[in-house]
């Protein structure tokens, strides 16, 4: 029996956990990289972009699918902007309101959500066309798997090229900071060897199952 296409997705562990892993926004699909590099010289800022991106993912995934019925064809890319638009205003502010200092950390990028296409893509493809507890569920892990990439440039940058932690001192006075590693060379080094790491254990994950399959087809 042929699968229709456009039926919603059944809710299940995949739903959440594409988002992590097979469909990471950052290391395997290679979305939203202007945030990637440019706010992840302290892991403080990598967790707060992350969250931030993660509540309009949410946000916006549940809306677009509780319209999804209601909103017309012909205009559906602009209602989706409008819609992602409302939740990064209401974003804006709030980071506003709790930190100015992370505020001016974040800069524009913060507004430059807007245009994040994991966010517009996710709208498209998934929320569209599935429940709203899928919605949900799937953009969760989108987000997660998104706030992840960033904590794992963040961390890295901030340990090697500061000593710090989330602003806690790590090393002794002894210790001499990698400064590039904090400004905008150092964030394209750290994610190539995020990639290159995340690539490499992939296909061996891969070439694992390949094995297993292979053993359990000759017994």
């Amino acid at each position: 029996m042929i699968k229709d296409p456009r039926a919603p997705e059944p809710l299940g562990w995949k739903t959440f956990s594409q988002g992590i892993w097979k469909e990471n926004p950052v290391f395997v699909m290679l979305l939203g990289l202007c945030p990637v590099l440019a706010v992840t010289n302290t892991a403080m800022n990598a967790l707060a972009m992350g969250l931030a991106t993660t509540f309009v993912l949410v946000c916006s995934g549940v809306l677009v699918s509780l319209l999804r019925k209601v909103i017309p064809k012909q205009v559906r890319i602009a209602s989706y902007i409008i819609i992602i638009a409302t939740f990064v205003t209401i974003t804006d502010y709030a980071i506003q309101a709790i930190s100015l200092d992370l505020y001016k950390a974040l800069g524009a990028f913060v507004q430059l959500i807007v245009v994040n296409c994991i966010i517009l893509g996710r709208a498209e493809a998934y929320a569209s066309k599935n429940t709203v507890v899928n919605a949900l569920v799937n953009a969760l892990g989108m987000g997660v798997g998104f706030t992840f990439a960033l904590l794992c440039l963040g961390v890295v940058r901030e340990v090697l090229g500061s000593g710090t932690l989330f602003e806690v001192t790590l090393f002794g006075p002894s210790f001499q900071p990698w400064a590039v590693f904090v400004l905008p060379p150092g964030g394209f080094f750290v994610l190539a060897m995020w990639l290159f790491l995340f690539s490499y254990v992939r296909k061996r994950r891969a070439r694992i199952q390949e094995l297993k399959k292979e053993v359990s087809h000759a017994a």
